[in-house]
Formats: structure tokens, sequence, C-alpha cells
């Protein structure tokens, strides 16, 4: 697909820490080409578009992109501590995440960078439903 759109050979590589597969290239002007804008996005406005919002699978699968790309899942063993983070400077982004999460059940915390969720219960209910790092 990547030869077929960008008309290149692009470079890959399999990940011995983890089952992925890095997929990259270079091209001149890719991101203005692409309408991705490059440099610091902490400020762009990220909106869902109303047939995510409204639709719940959607939103799944929607959070659960940005939670593989900005998100994690912790267990504290110690202190017997379970987290489900997205971690994001950009405010939208956040916003997004927050009330994605309430829409679908769930009650997270929110910190100036973070959304989290904290109770056992939920951690694994909202790892499930989103299908997070479920290869």
């Amino acid at each position: 697909m990547v030869e077929k759109i960008f008309e290149k050979q692009p470079y890959s590589k399999i990940r011995n820490d983890s089952n992925c597969v890095k997929i990259s290239i270079y091209q001149k002007n890719i991101s203005k080409r692409l309408g991705i804008p490059t440099g610091d996005r902490k400020d762009i406005v990220v909106k869902i578009p109303k047939w995510i919002r409204s639709n719940k699978n959607y939103l799944k699968r929607y959070l659960r992109g940005l939670y593989e790309a900005e998100g994690c899942f912790c267990v504290h063993k110690p202190t017997y501590t379970h987290k489900f983070l997205f971690s994001n400077r950009n405010k939208s982004l956040l916003d997004n995440v927050y009330n994605g999460l309430k829409t679908l059940g769930f009650h997270p915390h929110r910190s100036k960078h973070q959304i989290q969720i904290s109770k056992k219960e939920e951690v694994y209910k909202a790892k499930s439903v989103l299908q997070f790092r479920e290869y």
C-alpha cells in the first residue's frame, strides 16, 4: 500500500521488543502534500466527526487508536495500583478521550496532560472494551 501511494520502496524493520513492524519512508515535502502540519501540534483543535461520536463501535476504535499511540496500561504490584492512562499535551485530544470514555460509561480522572482510569475493575473493562494491545 505504501509503495502504491507514494511510489517508493518503504524501509521496514521488525522490532524485537514488541509484536510490530516499523515502516517508514522519506519524501521531500510529504507533510505538506498530505496536509499534515509539522512541528508543535499541541494547539491544533482536533474534532471527532459526528459519524464517530454517534456510533459507539466507531468511538471505541477511535479511542483505541489514540491509546495505542499515546496510552498505557500499568499495574504496580507493591501498591496494588492499576492505571489506564492517556497522555498528551493537546487539550482537544484530551477532551476527546475524556468525553469518549464518559460516553462509554467510564469514570476517568483528568489532570493537565493526562486522562486516567484508576479503579481496577474499570481499568480492565476499558482495556477490554478498547481491545488495547490485542493484536
